[in-house]
Order: C-alpha cells, then sequence, then structure tokens
C-alpha cells in the first residue's frame, strides 16, 4: 500500500490571486457563504489571475463571475500583496498541490447597482449559495480561520471606506456642457 508523501510548503509557490472589498452605498461590505465549505464559511469575492491578466481585470472578471456584479466604481487598492497559507489539511490537495497558498492584490470597489444585480448562479460553476451586506470590520470573524490574518490586514487597510457615501448621480444624455 502507497502512502502519500508529505508535502513541503517551502518548495511550493503561491497562487497569484484578487480579492475584492465591495462595499454598497451604506458603507457595508459584500460577503457571501462558500457552497463547499461545510460549516458555513463566508467570504469576499476573491480568485486567481489568469495569464497575461492585469490584477485589476481579474478582479472585474472575478467579481461578474462569483456574483454577477458589473456596476462597480473603483475605491483603492491595496498597497501591496497579502497572503495567506493553506492548512496542513489541504496541502497538496488544493489547487491540485502546485501551492502553498495564495498572494493577493485587493481592491476596494463601490457597488453602484442595486441588490437585485446580483446573481450567485451568473456562473455555470457557482462558488456561493447565500449573500448578505455587514460591517467591513465583521468580515474577518466569518471566514475560514487560515484566511483570517489576511482579513484583518484588508479591513485595517479599507477601514477608512466602509463609510455610507451618496449614491453616484446618473450622468445624463445630450447636453453635457460641451
Amino acid at each position: 500500500m502507497a502512502r502519500s508523501a508529505r508535502v513541503d510548503p517551502a518548495t511550493l509557490p503561491y497562487r497569484r490571486g484578487v480579492g475584492i472589498a465591495l462595499f454598497n452605498r451604506e458603507g457595508l461590505v459584500f460577503v457571501a457563504r462558500r457552497i463547499d465549505a461545510p460549516g458555513g464559511a463566508w467570504q469576499m469575492p476573491q480568485g486567481g489571475i489568469d495569464r497575461g491578466e492585469k490584477p485589476r481585470a481579474a478582479a472585474l472578471r472575478e467579481l461578474g463571475e462569483e456574483t454577477g456584479i458589473s456596476k462597480v466604481e473603483f475605491l483603492a487598492e491595496s498597497a501591496g500583496w497579502l497572503s495567506y497559507d493553506l492548512p496542513p489539511a489541504l496541502l497538496g490537495k488544493a489547487w491540485r498541490g502546485r501551492y502553498r497558498g495564495q498572494t493577493q492584490k485587493w481592491f476596494a470597489l463601490a457597488f453602484t447597482g442595486d441588490d437585485r444585480d446580483i446573481d450567485l448562479r451568473a456562473s455555470a460553476h457557482p462558488e456561493f449559495d447565500d449573500w448578505r451586506w455587514i460591517e467591513l470590520s465583521r468580515a474577518p470573524s466569518m471566514i475560514v480561520p487560515f484566511k483570517r490574518d489576511l482579513y484583518e490586514r484588508v479591513a485595517a487597510e479599507f477601514a477608512a471606506l466602509a463609510t455610507p457615501r451618496m449614491a453616484v448621480a446618473p450622468r445624463r444624455g445630450g447636453d453635457d456642457g460641451r
């Protein structure tokens, strides 16, 4: 009977990815419950960067694939890349065993649509089965433990954006003053 070899995480690279802190007009952040996580793990949208893709473009693509949301405005980008390591139970299994965790560039976006624009079934392979708006400071307590430190750093970096803002007035066609 063959024994599975232990994976030394130091020999594996981090997968490059993005994360999205999506704020509504009330300053609350979007979180969704993962379909594949027992116990109801909630997270903000996130995902990998495709070959040749820029991080900001990846963030918009991932947001659309996971939530159906396209009505957004850019607010901020994390100062650096934020990383997390997979726990031993997932090491060698997640992402076909090729990565030790993820290093992510995070983006803060303002949601300019309304809740009817959210569609967790926008993709042929949905990742979430429920969603809600919460205070950003609550997000770290809702995430799986191995991502908690990263979420605390995201919450600290984007805390100033977690405030109510005026709705963006739609642009009128025709007379634009030119």
